[in-house]
């Protein structure tokens, strides 16, 4: 039972209410566990509009308010990441631009799904530039994220300098120009220009986004989906790949329900299962 000895009254009602919303929109499987945590981020809105309960808050999302409903997704989503999370992928991304750029003419194009505040979408962009020795490289990556909160930071390119720093100077002077304020770094404009940022949410029937992608990064977000839902978006992923195109997932997950699909490459790397005889499509827009 959820304790009461709050500054807001929270029952266990209110509780299974918010993990319907959550899930029905997003897909977000709130464990019961989560209690303290949707207590702790939800309480900041309570204070903002001035209520006194969670059953209040919760006839203010009834009532259809779009961007309150914005603002309760953001406070429900995790964005934890960082510049080169689970490095060991970087290196594989770069071979495998470098083997499809060899192999055809045309641009390439990335899709990072979860885009948090952007380190992870400036990294492929990265890695890209280092790929093919130049700040202009012919790749295109297109990043989203369910949280407006977080595709504002992404959008700006604007970082911490202590983040930043752990980089090594060389990659600094490189791909940062250092803010007037001394303390901050924004990613360079040639490497801001290779991405587009969308908002998207992967359990939406219809997806404005258009493949096929050499790439999709999917990483640490299938965790907070059930196994049905996972499986529903990895098949929507399957289409949208070229035939040789890679899916880069998270250190804790695995796609062995999704067989049919795709098949492990690597560590945490997947590429499609092809039916045999299968037509391979042309590649490019």
């Amino acid at each position: 039972m959820i304790s009461n000895s709050r500054e807001f009254q929270f029952t266990e009602a209110d509780f299974e209410k918010i993990r319907k919303m959550i899930y029905d929109y997003a897909g977000i499987a709130l464990a019961p566990s989560k209690q303290d945590m949707v207590y702790g981020r939800l309480a900041k809105r309570l204070r903002a509009l001035n209520l006194h309960t969670f059953n209040d808050y919760l006839h203010v999302l009834s009532r259809g308010d779009s961007k309150e409903f914005e603002l309760f997704t953001n406070s429900l989503t995790t964005n934890l990441t960082s510049f080169f999370r689970e490095a060991h992928h970087f290196p594989i991304l770069a071979e495998h631009l470098k083997k499809v750029r060899n192999s055809s003419v045309g641009g390439m194009n990335v899709w990072c799904s979860a885009s948090s505040t952007g380190e992870e979408p400036y990294t492929i962009a990265i890695t890209a530039c280092e790929a093919f020795d130049t700040l202009r490289p012919p790749v295109k990556i297109v990043a989203t994220d369910l949280d407006t909160n977080v595709l504002e930071v992404a959008k700006t390119g604007i970082y911490n300098g202590e983040e930043v720093q752990k980089l090594g100077p060389a990659r600094v002077s490189r791909f940062f120009d250092k803010q007037a304020d001394g303390r901050t770094y924004r990613v360079k404009q040639e490497l801001r220009d290779m991405i587009t940022f969308r908002k998207l949410n992967l359990i939406e029937t219809s997806w404005l986004i258009r493949g096929p992608f050499d790439a999709i990064f999917c990483r640490n977000v299938m965790i907070y989906f059930d196994k049905p839902t996972q499986l529903k978006i990895l098949q929507r992923f399957a289409p949208l790949m070229k035939s040789d195109g890679l899916l880069f997932v998270g250190h804790s997950e695995n796609l062995y329900h999704a067989a049919d699909y795709f098949r492990l490459q690597g560590k945490t790397v997947y590429e499609l299962v092809k039916p045999a005889g299968a037509a391979v499509p042309p590649r490019g827009y």
